[in-house]
């Protein structure tokens, strides 16, 4: 989204798979109508061009380029696609690294595709990346500090389930941090949510992964997130959900 949408919205559901739903075109309407700045991420090169058109018209999504790491093996394939893409996309994701138990027999695939993605982003500019990290927050950061400088773009770690030391270095790096329900379930993860710095957050879905009351749950869900972050930091849900717009504001500015 472009400064002007960022300003309008209302909530901000920072990362989602909004091609997975049923009712794609209708969720993009709905984000519309109720102020939700969504990012739209995919998981394949080749989904990249329906998501950018669907979401042509729409005043609060954006779809981002993505190669989830899950899919390195059986997508490596679709690399030079991402990087024909990459010059129209400024919003990259979802990418980086899995090191969780099904997916670490690939980890060497998945390091060699990130870090040739990160130097494409790196070579452009101005790209924001939302970034999956299971087990391999270090890993990442690493990355991040060799091929992408601060000034050749920006990251959002989605759903950090990292140390705090790690939360502190990637702070220090200009990381933001985006924060579902799921992360605040948990009374660790909470402690961490805590202490994140006020600035660098924002909101996320994961949807149609998370789920409530058995159904996935929808960008709009976000409301309640906020209202739990707001508890969580002893702030008033108002207040939150301004800060969260705000955060969504500073990050999408162009850097001078």
């Amino acid at each position: 989204m472009t400064l002007p949408q960022a300003a309008r919205a209302r909530l901000v559901d920072f990362h989602c798979h909004l091609d997975l739903y049923p009712d794609h075109a209708a969720l993009i309407r709905e984000c519309d109508r109720e102020g939700v700045a969504t990012l739209a991420v995919t998981t394949t090169p080749k989904a990249w061009p329906r998501n950018r058109d669907l979401a042509k018209t729409s005043s609060h999504v954006r779809v981002a380029l993505g190669l989830h790491p899950q899919l390195v093996v059986e997508r490596a394939a679709e690399l030079p696609l991402f990087e024909r893409y990459l010059p129209e996309a400024r919003y990259v994701g979802e990418v980086g690294l899995d090191a969780g138990p099904r997916f670490y027999r690939s980890f060497e695939a998945q390091e060699r595709v990130f870090a040739r993605m990160l130097a494409a982003c790196a070579e452009q500019g101005d790209k924001i990346l939302t970034l999956h990290s299971v087990r391999a927050v270090g890993k990442v950061l690493g990355h991040l500090e060799r091929s992408l400088p601060p000034d050749r773009g920006r990251v959002i770690l989605h759903w950090f389930t990292g140390t705090a030391a790690e939360a502190r270095r990637a702070a220090e790096r200009g990381c933001y941090f985006s924060i579902n329900s799921e992360m605040l379930r948990s009374p660790k993860h909470r402690q961490l949510v805590a202490g994140l710095p006020a600035d660098r957050l924002l909101t996320e879905t994961d949807g149609p992964f998370v789920e409530a009351a058995g159904r996935p749950v929808r960008p709009t869900a976000v409301a309640q997130t906020v209202a739990d972050l707001a508890a969580l930091r002893g702030e008033t849900a108002e207040a939150m959900a301004r800060r969260i717009v705000a955060n969504l504001r500073a990050l999408v500015t162009p850097a001078p």
